[in-house]
C-alpha cells in the first residue's frame, strides 16, 4: 500500500516520533544501569538491596505511566477529532491526579517501608535490607516529581513530539551518572549515594518539562492556575489508566512476588537476577519506545473514526518493532562477554546472569513485540479491559504459579523462575493476536 496525503502520519512524523523516543530509552536504561554497576563496587548486599527496592519501583512508576497513558489517549483522541480545547483540559488534569496520586503513594511508602519491605522479602539477609529500607525511602522522595516527569512526557508525545522529552532524558541521565560518581565514588555514601542522584536527577527533569509544556504556542499546553478539578474530564482519564494501573500494579506486583521466590535462593541469585534484569532491558528498549508510539499513532486514528489506518499504521509499526527489537536483542547477546565484566561481582553470580539474559534475550526475539506492544493497540482505542484481564490471569497461572513449581520444586533455582516467564509470554500473544484479529476492539466508541 502506497502512503499518501490523506494519512495522519507520514514516513516523516514517524520517524520524528520514534527515533527520539528509541533514543530516550537507551537513556532510562542507563539510569538504572548506571545505578547497579556503581553500587556494585559497594558490595553484593548493596547491588541486592537496590534491585529489590526497584522491582517495588517498577511497581509504583508502571502506575504513573498507566495513568499517563490514560491522559495521553484521551488527548490524542481529542486531537484526532479536533478538539484541541478539550485535549488542553485533558492535559491540566493528566498533570493533577498524577501529582496527587503520587503524593499519596510516597506517604504511604515511607511510613510502612519496614513492613512492604520484610512481608516482600522474608528471610532476606540484614545487610541487604538495611540497604533496601534507604533506598526505598528516597526512591519514594522522587515519586511525585516522576510521575509529573512522566506526565508532561506523555503529553509531548500525544502531539507526536518526543524529541522534547528526549533532550530532557540526556540531562536528567547525565546528571544522575554524576551524581553516582560524586556521592558513591568521591563521598563513599553507598546506596544513599545513588538514590540522591536519582532523586536530584528527577526533580531538575520534572521541573524542566513542567515549564516546556507551558509554552501557549504548542497545540496542547498546561496552565497551573487552571488546575481545578474537573470530574468528567479525570474520569474520561482514569477509564483508561484505572485498567492499565491495574494491569500494570499486578504484573509488577507478580515480578516482585517472583523476586521474593529468588530471594529464598541466596544472594548470589539476587544479584543475578539484578544484573540479568538490567541487560535484558537493553534488548526490549525498542519495544518499549513502539509501546508509546502506538499510543499516539492508534490513539489519533481511533479519535478521527479511521480504523482503516489503524490497521495500516498497527501492522508498519509491528513489523518495524520486530526489526529493531531483533537487532537490540542480537546486541545484547553478542557483547555478553563485555558487558559482564563492568560489574564487580563473583563469577559465579555472572555466570548464572549470562544464562538469564540468553533466556531471556534469545527468546523475546520471537515473542516480545506481540506480547507487550499489540496490546497497546487495545488500550489506544478503550479495549482496556481485555488486556488487563488476560495479563494477571497469565500472570498468577504462569508467570508465579509455575515459578514456583519450576523454581522452588524442580530445583531450578532462578533459572526455572525465568522459564516460566517464557510461558507468561507464549500465553500473552496468544490472546492478544487474536483479540487484535477479532477486529472487537473497533466496536468500542471513541471518547
Amino acid at each position: 500500500m502506497q502512503q499518501t496525503k490523506r494519512y495522519l502520519f507520514t514516513n516523516q512524523d514517524l520517524t520524528r516520533l520514534i527515533a527520539p523516543l528509541i533514543i530516550e530509552q537507551i537513556l532510562a536504561v542507563t539510569v538504572g544501569m548506571a545505578d547497579t554497576m556503581m553500587v556494585s563496587s559497594a558490595g553484593e548486599a548493596a547491588t541486592s538491596g537496590v534491585s529489590l527496592v526497584d522491582m517495588i519501583n517498577n511497581l509504583i512508576i508502571n502506575v504513573f505511566a498507566a495513568v499517563s497513558t490514560g491522559g495521553a489517549v484521551v488527548a490524542s483522541q481529542y486531537l484526532g477529532h479536533e478538539a484541541r480545547d478539550k485535549a488542553r483540559e485533558s492535559a491540566n488534569q493528566l498533570i493533577l491526579i498524577t501529582g496527587l496520586i503520587a503524593a499519596g503513594i510516597m506517604a504511604l511508602s515511607i511510613a510502612f517501608r519496614g513492613g512492604l519491605l520484610g512481608a516482600l522479602y522474608q528471610g532476606v539477609e540484614a545487610d541487604v535490607m538495611r540497604n533496601a529500607l534507604i533506598y526505598l525511602v528516597m526512591s519514594a522522595l522522587s515519586y511525585p516529581f516522576l510521575a509529573v516527569y512522566n506526565s508532561c512526557a506523555a503529553l509531548f508525545r500525544s502531539m507526536g513530539n518526543s524529541e522534547v522529552s528526549m533532550q530532557v532524558s540526556i540531562i536528567m541521565n547525565a546528571v544522575n551518572v554524576a551524581g553516582n560518581a560524586f556521592f558513591i565514588f568521591g563521598m563513599k555514601w553507598g546506596v544513599f549515594g545513588a538514590a540522591l542522584a536519582s532523586l536530584i536527577a528527577r526533580m531538575i527533569a520534572c521541573v524542566m518539562l513542567f515549564i516546556r509544556l507551558q509554552n501557549k504556542k504548542l497545540t496542547i499546553y498546561i496552565d497551573p492556575r487552571l488546575f481545578r478539578w474537573n470530574g468528567g474530564m479525570i474520569r474520561k482519564i482514569l477509564h483508561i489508566g484505572i485498567p492499565g494501573g491495574v494491569e500494570n500494579s499486578i504484573f509488577q506486583l507478580g515480578r516482585i512476588l517472583v523476586v521474593s521466590i529468588i530471594a529464598t535462593f541466596g544472594t548470589a541469585q539476587i544479584a543475578a537476577n539484578a544484573v540479568a534484569n538490567n541487560l535484558d532491558s537493553m534488548g526490549v528498549l525498542a519495544g518499549q519506545a513502539m509501546n508509546l508510539a502506538m499510543i499516539t499513532i492508534v490513539g489519533r486514528c481511533v479519535g478521527a473514526g479511521d480504523y482503516d489506518q489503524a490497521d495500516y499504521y498497527v501492522k508498519k509499526m509491528m513489523k518495524l518493532t520486530y526489526l529493531i527489537n531483533g537487532i537490540c536483542c542480537g546486541m545484547v547477546l553478542l557483547s555478553l562477554p563485555l558487558t559482564l565484566k563492568l560489574y564487580g561481582l563473583s563469577a559465579e553470580t555472572l555466570r548464572l546472569a549470562a544464562v538469564l539474559v540468553l533466556i531471556h534475550d534469545g527468546i523475546a526475539i520471537l515473542l516480545w513485540p506481540a506480547s507487550f506492544t499489540l496490546p497497546n493497540v487495545l488500550r489506544a482505542a478503550n479495549d482496556v479491559k481485555f488486556p488487563m484481564i488476560v495479563s494477571i490471569m497469565s500472570m498468577v497461572v504462569f508467570r508465579i504459579g509455575l515459578s514456583y513449581v519450576i523454581g522452588v520444586w524442580l530445583g531450578l533455582g532462578a533459572v526455572g523462575v525465568w522459564i516460566a516467564m517464557v510461558a507468561d509470554w507464549i500465553a500473552r500473544v496468544t490472546c492478544f493476536v487474536g483479540r487484535y484479529k477479532s477486529g472487537k476492539w473497533k466496536d468500542l466508541e471513541a471518547l
